[in-house]
């Protein structure tokens, strides 16, 4: 029985936060060491140019992206973990995936049409700003996803929509050019609704769009001094607090085991003290990320090992990606005369 592939993709645009962590990195290192399936993770820098423009930005992240996953214990040899660009076999499955895509399911995207209506919500034309990387980067995304015909991709429900995406261009092609046999394995999505969505430092998801994230790898004063920062209500100690509608719980319960979360609890009902909350919050993440903090700034000053793995990963992937793009190059009839 062939194993499931699933393939998992992290934009670099700025530096991994505690929600990251909890919401995908963390489930996908614990995947990464499961020998039941292929796991594909890759650093994704192409999508990367849609929202960034700062060269040295894109850069910076890429390399802290791919030391975070390295220093959290990313089972490279039993993964494939590599940079997206490495991989030039994508791009041209783009160009072909875009001759075969209607143009009015690109103009259901999410993310397209939140532009639009943001831009009509202020008198200005339609597609002000707009450009072909925001309005297609679904195809792009169907690449990534088709181009190593994976089976399942784990997403947040805001995604999903991008996975059937993928799955209605994949059967189009199909369709067009596989008369015999399908070329693209149409995926699926998998949604975990065990995992966490965490708050961030003003109660809102944390997102590095509302500015309320906590950095992965602060130093730990920096740690102490943003978890001090969560916005917590006016109750004094000894008055008894609801740990359902609590930041500081909430970050706990994500990295607390069941009986420490009891605890936590226990201690709210009681009346625990902000400070005294948070104190312990503070050593709970410190305690989980501590060496593996040690691990990341030792690979940020080692970025030619980090660069090692990543073309170890793109070696494998080229592996798969070279075939399969020649298949797809006779199916549309580009190929040579002799």
């Amino acid at each position: 029985m062939s194993k499931q592939r699933v393939l998992t993709g992290i934009t670099t645009t700025g530096t991994p936060h505690l929600g990251n962590y909890v919401g995908a990195i963390r489930p996908a290192i614990e995947a990464s060491r499961d020998t039941s399936n292929e796991t594909f993770y890759f650093l994704a820098d192409l999508h990367a140019l849609i929202k960034c423009q700062d060269p040295a930005a894109v850069h910076q992240s890429g390399m802290e992206i791919a030391a975070t996953w390295l220093a959290l214990g990313l089972d490279t040899d039993n993964s494939v973990f590599y940079r997206q660009s490495d991989i030039r076999e994508i791009t041209e499955l783009t160009w072909i995936l875009n001759c075969v895509c209607a143009k009015g399911l690109m103009n259901r995207a999410h993310a397209y049409k939140a532009a639009v209506d943001a831009n009509v919500a202020e008198g200005e034309d339609a597609d002000k700003a707009v450009t072909m990387g925001l309005f297609s980067y679904p195809v792009l995304m169907a690449a990534d996803i088709l181009m190593f015909n994976a089976n399942v991709v784990p997403v947040g429900k805001d995604q999903i929509q991008h996975v059937e995406m993928a799955r209605d261009i994949a059967g189009r092609f199909n369709h067009i050019y596989c008369k015999k046999e399908p070329l693209l394995t149409l995926p699926d999505y998998q949604v975990d609704d065990n995992v966490a969505v965490l708050q961030g430092l003003d109660g809102r998801k944390m997102s590095k769009s509302y500015g309320n994230t906590i950095p992965l790898f602060l130093p730990e004063k920096q740690l102490k001094k943003h978890i001090n920062k969560i916005k917590t209500n006016l109750l004094e100690p000894g008055e008894p607090k609801d740990p359902d509608t609590s930041t500081v719980f909430q970050v706990w319960q994500a990295f607390a085991t069941a009986e420490q979360t009891a605890e936590m609890r226990q201690a709210f009902a009681e009346g625990i003290g902000w400070g005294d909350a948070k104190k312990k919050l503070f050593e709970l993440v410190n305690a989980e990320l501590a060496e593996a903090r040690e691990r990341y700034n030792d690979l940020l000053n080692r970025p030619a090992d980090i660069e090692a793995e990543l073309q170890k990963g793109a070696e494998k992937a080229r592996a798969i990606s070279k075939p399969l793009i020649e298949q797809i190059r006779e199916a549309v009839g580009i190929y040579g005369l002799a």
